[in-house]
Order: structure tokens, then C-alpha cells, then sequence
């Protein structure tokens, strides 16, 4: 299988436990690639950022989302939800980062058009090869729709 000779790209990782969007860079950094790492802590934050407001104003369109489910004011479902009715955001990669393994869940996720489904590991050097294996797949076997 040919792969993509992986470039640096935007990433928005959507968050609102510091220790794990810590978890998430620190691990993104070993794949010693220069990418850009922003983070929103909630889906407001983040449908600002990706829509390009105030904050955001000057915010790139980010190559990849990761995106968390349970977060306070604005879930991931409905992230999702918005995301999919903006023409201008859709086709933007979304990758569901969360701690729940629910069967519904992911049903859902997968029917708001989401691109994948990981449940995070517990485990610290699980975790790490989680997200570095994510990395790789995005990175160096997928080839990412233009801006």
C-alpha cells in the first residue's frame, strides 16, 4: 500500500479535560511531525473556531478534528449536528475521541457523519499509541479533501 508522505496540518482538538488534551499534544508531538495543534474546551468554543469568530477571527480551517463527546455546554453530537449542516465544514475529517464505549453512542456519531470512533484508553502508553496510530492513518495513509 502507497502511503502519503505526511506534511504538517491543522488540527482542532476539541477538549475540556486539560489532562487529557495534554495527553493528546504530548503524544501528537512524537509523531515528529510540526503540525498545528489548536484546542476549543467545548463545542461553542469550537463552532467558533472552525466559523471564524471573535476569538477565532484569525483561526485556520483545520485539516482534522478531534472531538470529544462529553463536554459542558454544546456536546459532541451536536458539533457534529452543525458541522454537517454547514456545506463550508463538512468535509472536514472528524475523528470522536471520548471515553464512551455505548453502543448508541457510536451509532449516532457514525450517522452525524462522523469519520471515525476511538474510545480512550485508560492506560497512559495505550493512549499514546492510540493517538499515534490516529496520527499515522491521517497523516500518512489518508489523503486529506483540500482547504
Amino acid at each position: 500500500m502507497a502511503t502519503i508522505e505526511a506534511k504538517p496540518i491543522d488540527i482542532l482538538l476539541v477538549e475540556d479535560s486539560d489532562a487529557d488534551a495534554h495527553l493528546t499534544e504530548r503524544a501528537l508531538l512524537k509523531g515528529k511531525i510540526d503540525n498545528k495543534l489548536h484546542r476549543a474546551t467545548d463545542g461553542v468554543e469550537a463552532m467558533a473556531f472552525l466559523r471564524g469568530e471573535a476569538p477565532f477571527a484569525d483561526a485556520p480551517r483545520p485539516d482534522l478534528i478531534l472531538l470529544d463527546l462529553n463536554m459542558p455546554r454544546m456536546d459532541g453530537k451536536a458539533v457534529l449536528r452543525e458541522i454537517g449542516a454547514d456545506p463550508s465544514l463538512r468535509l472536514i475529517p472528524v475523528v470522536v475521541l471520548t471515553t464512551s464505549n455505548h453502543d448508541n453512542d457510536i451509532l449516532e456519531t457514525y450517522g452525524l457523519n462522523s469519520n471515525a470512533y476511538i474510545v480512550k484508553p485508560v492506560d497512559v502508553s495505550q493512549f499514546f499509541e492510540v493517538i499515534q496510530k490516529t496520527h499515522d492513518f491521517w497523516l500518512r495513509v489518508v489523503k486529506l479533501p483540500p482547504a
